[in-house]
Formats: C-alpha cells, structure tokens, sequence
C-alpha cells in the first residue's frame, strides 16, 4: 500500500504539537477551558490551527474537540465525562456505499482501486465494532464503580437511570442490522463476506448478550440505590425529628396496651409439643393409638394385555443400499463440480441439470449431511448458503428452497 507523505507529516505535526503543548491541553481538559492571554496567544493560535482547540461562540472562551477529549478520556479512563454514542444506522449505511465501490471496481478489473475500498471498508467495520464494545465497556465500567464519579445517591440514581435508556438506544440500534441484506450485498466474495457477515455477527451476538447483563444489573443497582435513599430519608427525618424537638424521648413500649409489631419479637415462652418416642412411660399408649389406625389396602390394577405382535418384514434391502450409494455419489460428484468449476453452484440446478432421479428434497439434504460430514480442515475450503422462505402455515417456520456451495 502507498503512503500518503502529505497526510503523515501533518500527521507527526499534530502529534508534535500536541506533545509539546501537554500542560496547555492538559488545562484545558481539567478546567473544561482556557482563557487567551497575551502570554499563551501564539501557542493558542497554533493548537486552533491544528484542530486542537476551538471557540463555540464568538465570546466564549476556548474549548478542546470532542475528539481530543475523547482521546484524554479513553486513555485516562475517565469515568466523568465519558458518553456512549453508537450511531449503526450511519455506520451501516456507509458500509454499504462502500461495498458498492469495491464490487464496481473489481467488476471493471481495477484492482489497485478494489483494494483501498477494501481497506476502508475494513476499517470502518472494525471502527464499528470497537465503537459497541467501547460503549459496553463504559457502562460495565460504571457498573461496577457504583456510579462512583457522583456523590449523592439521588445523582446516582439519576446516572443508572441515563445508563438504562442507553442501554434500550443500543438495542434499538441493534435491530438495524439486517445479515440477510448483509449477506446478498457481500455476495460470493470472500473478503466482503469476512468483514460484512462473520465479523459484524459475531460482534452483533457478543455486544447483545453482554447488554442483556448490563440490564439486569443496571436495574439491580437501580433497587439497592432505592433501598439506600429510603434508609437515607427516614434517618434524615428522624434527625430533623430531633432538630425541632430536642427534648423527644422515646415511649415505654411494653407498657402500652398495643405493642407495635416492630418491637413485639419476643421468643415464645412454651415450646410447641412434641411426641417422646424414647419414653418407656408412653409406649402403651403409643401401641393402642396405632392400633386404631386403619389400614387401607390397594389392589394394583390389572395390566391391560400386551398388543399382539407383528412381524416386520424389510423387502429389497440391497436395492436401499444401492440407491444409498448412487445418492452419495452424486453428492461426492456434486462437490468435486464445484472444485473443477471454482464458481458458486446451485444444489437444485445441478439436480435438474443432471437429471438426477433422487426426490428434490432427499437430495438438498444429503448434499447439507455431505458438507457437515466433512472433516473440519476440507470443510474450510467450502461455503456453503441454504436460501429459505417463511412457511405458509406455521410462523417461525422456514423451508429450505436451494443450497449454494462455493469454495472460498
């Protein structure tokens, strides 16, 4: 891949003057701004030249970038003011324009061009899923500081509650991935179907499950911070109680007609009754209380006749061998096309192609048995994609129509 001279010395430049500068970009985080003196105007002048500091309004004073703050954030783990933003929907949609300039550019043979798409397309794709795990990270982080970064337990559980509407935007943000347009959009090319399939499904599972135990512990914390602030305002109370009245004291309790449940957990004086089986005093008693006890038989029900037996009998067992073996034949046939051809092959076209005599459905599900059948290492070489339609009858229910086998 060619460098880009222009973009890496601006870029050892920024980082130059960012390095330099440390103390005055440091100030600026901490306080949230830095006023322009005439001590620090030339240095000012250069850090709002390389995008370092900026001014929201004419008046007001400098202010660093988001993404700078971003940056101190992240590397100095910063729980203050560390925000979750996870925007799929852009994020999906500029996936897609750029797969459409790498399949354009690989149509028109242009494979210098195919591969710098390619590589923003891998870029942004791992940008997106460093972005969902940088916002799962965030919220365990929080979690398990207990929201540490505010005082009061009502700011606390302002902040769980934040978490929580974050954590419904991110799964709402989730359903946007659709892995059946995914899927059509990569098409046959491997690359396109590591970055835009595997990577971003198994991102997709990973971040949805670890959000479902964000949840539950968010609502979790949520109740013990409740629980606190209860304790907290019923203390409080009792304290102004003592405020007003310093010279309160508490009443005789026990001498009152109605004892308040609260205080009334005295231990029962007579213990409840219990049967001595050990004494020798009780045991004609023990014997003619028995002896009134009746017994109850019952008569086990008559077992219901056996079913008569019927033979079964296996006709032509070597012509279900022989059409076992010519259909595993044809699958093995099948497979070894799709080595010679090196191009996708549909399952059902090779059947109607071959005038195969097997049952259409017989032969898509042994072609499926024959694939994971393979040994581990040959079935890397292979990929294999059902193509399904929703059942008529019963929802949830999906037919499988065809099969496509490829090498990778």
């Amino acid at each position: 891949m060619t460098i880009n001279h222009h973009l890496h010395d601006a870029g050892k430049k920024l980082l130059r003057a960012m390095s330099k500068h440390a103390d005055l970009i440091m100030e600026a985080y901490l306080r949230g701004s830095i006023s322009e003196t005439n001590d620090n105007s030339k240095i000012i002048e250069t850090l709002i030249g390389s995008g370092i500091l900026w001014r929201p309004e004419v008046n007001a004073d400098l202010r660093l970038r988001r993404v700078v703050r971003a940056l101190l954030e992240e590397g100095l783990c910063d729980e203050r003011t560390r925000r979750i933003d996870a925007n799929v929907g852009s994020a999906l949609a500029s996936l897609t324009t750029t797969t459409a300039h790498v399949k354009e550019a690989l149509a028109k043979q242009r494979h210098t061009e195919a591969e710098a798409w390619l590589d923003d397309l891998a870029e942004q794709v791992y940008s997106l899923k460093e972005t969902l795990k940088y916002s799962v990270r965030v919220l365990w982080e929080r979690i398990h500081k207990e929201f540490g970064y505010v005082r009061s337990i009502e700011a606390k559980i302002r902040e769980n509650e934040l978490a929580q509407t974050q954590v419904s935007d991110m799964l709402e943000q989730l359903e946007l991935f659709d892995f059946d347009k995914l899927g059509e959009l990569a098409g046959s090319q491997r690359e396109l179907r590591q970055l835009l399939v595997i990577t971003l499904q198994s991102t997709f599972t990973e971040v949805a499950k670890e959000l479902s135990l964000v949840q539950g512990r968010l609502i979790a914390l949520l109740g013990r911070f409740r629980e606190f602030q209860g304790r907290t305002r019923l203390l409080k109370g009792f304290l102004l109680h003592m405020e007003h009245k310093p010279d309160y004291r508490p009443a005789a309790y026990p001498q009152h007609s109605l004892v308040p449940k609260l205080f009334n957990q005295a231990p029962s004086v007579i213990k409840p009754a219990a049967i001595v089986i050990d004494n020798a005093e009780h045991e004609a008693t023990l014997q003619e209380m028995v002896s009134r006890i009746k017994a109850r038989h019952f008569q086990p029900a008559l077992s219901s006749p056996l079913r008569g037996s019927s033979e079964i009998t296996l006709e032509n067992p070597e012509t279900i061998a022989i059409e076992e073996n010519q259909l595993k034949a044809a699958v093995e046939s099948y497979f070894c096309h799709v080595i010679d051809s090196g191009e996708q092959q549909s399952a059902l076209e090779y059947y109607q192609h071959h005038q195969l005599s097997f049952d259409p459905e017989v032969w898509l599900y042994q072609v499926i048995g024959g694939y994971q059948a393979l040994p581990e290492q040959e079935r890397d070489y292979f990929a294999l994609e059902t193509h399904d339609a929703p059942h008529p009858e019963f929802n949830g229910n999906r037919i499988i129509e065809d099969v496509g086998l490829w090498l990778r």
